[in-house]
């Protein structure tokens, strides 16, 4: 598909069009006012695997490649106002040790939506090596790799977030890349799971909170009534400590993540749009000996 290139700060064209449509329908902030949005910003050209790499490089973190590492370095981070004290430890080990685990996906879309992932993965998933969902589950069949790295302010020792890049075996085709902490939101009392994908000129941030069951499982879900509310966030960033963010409320999902069998975590992730189930993906996670 033909690309129009407008330059290195504004890209592609359908990147540039869709960073406007966040400027015409979102809010201008202050991000200092608002560090619950805040977060790895991409270039214009490529996210991909070495994102992280260069984030560091760029911002003077370390990267922290060796011992155990997970997406929240500590599950109690989450008590905070709801009980999450049901929750099996299996679940807890995937998230609190995340790097002892193994990934694979498989990926359903449901009727109609099956043109538009093909769409937005030739307009945006393989360009930029981001966000790109295998169309079926054939494309993750050969399994994929999974690489988690915590980030780490130099100068205070503090892990600032934990980046997880997902990548297909058969294809090379990175899937995910995204950089995953506890954040504080206003509309919820609670902390949430905070998950940043960067974008060109900006990112995509989803706000999870958390709910436990009594049969061991969690339940993350961004889903919220209004700006501030756990959710979908499309931010594109001034460069001034400016950003435009829109709260895209009619995009919702939901990850339940439970034992399966011993040394084995599943989670069965589901994407609705306008109340409309468009995609599922379900995950193994199984704990190498």
């Amino acid at each position: 598909m033909a690309m129009i290139w407008m330059g290195e700060k504004r890209g592609q064209l359908t990147d540039w069009m869709t960073q406007q449509w966040v400027r015409w329908t979102g809010r201008h902030l202050m991000l200092s006012d608002h560090q619950w949005l805040d977060g790895p910003v991409g270039g214009t050209r490529l996210i991909g695997r070495s994102f992280f790499v260069e984030h560091a490089d760029r911002s003077g973190y370390e990267l922290i490649r060796t011992g155990t590492r997970g997406l929240i370095p500590s599950f109690d981070a989450l008590q905070y106002n709801c009980d999450l004290t049901t929750v099996a430890k299996p679940v807890r080990d995937f998230y609190e040790r995340t790097s002892d685990f193994d990934l694979d996906a498989w990926s359903e879309w449901h009727g109609f939506f099956r043109p538009f992932g093909r769409a937005l993965s030739a307009l945006f998933g393989r360009r930029l090596q981001q966000l790109n969902v295998p169309l079926s589950s054939l494309d993750s069949s050969k399994g994929m790799t999974s690489s988690v790295v915590q980030v780490r302010d130099s100068q205070t020792q503090e892990v600032l977030h934990t980046a997880w890049v997902r990548e297909l075996y058969a294809t090379g085709n990175v899937l995910y890349a995204g950089a995953y902490s506890i954040s504080r939101v206003p509309g919820n009392p609670s902390p949430c799971v905070k998950v940043v994908f960067p974008l060109p000129n900006g990112n995509a941030i989803v706000l999870m909170r958390a709910i436990a069951h009594p049969d061991g499982s969690l339940t993350l879900r961004s889903a919220g009534g209004s700006f501030g509310s756990p959710g979908f966030y499309f931010v594109v960033h001034e460069g001034n400590g400016k950003i435009w963010a829109r709260y895209v409320r009619s995009l919702k999902e939901e990850i339940q993540v439970y034992e399966a069998e011993p040394g084995i975590v599943r989670a069965d992730h589901r994407l609705w749009f306008c109340g409309i189930e468009f995609l599922r993906i379900h995950y193994r996670m199984r704990r190498r000996d």
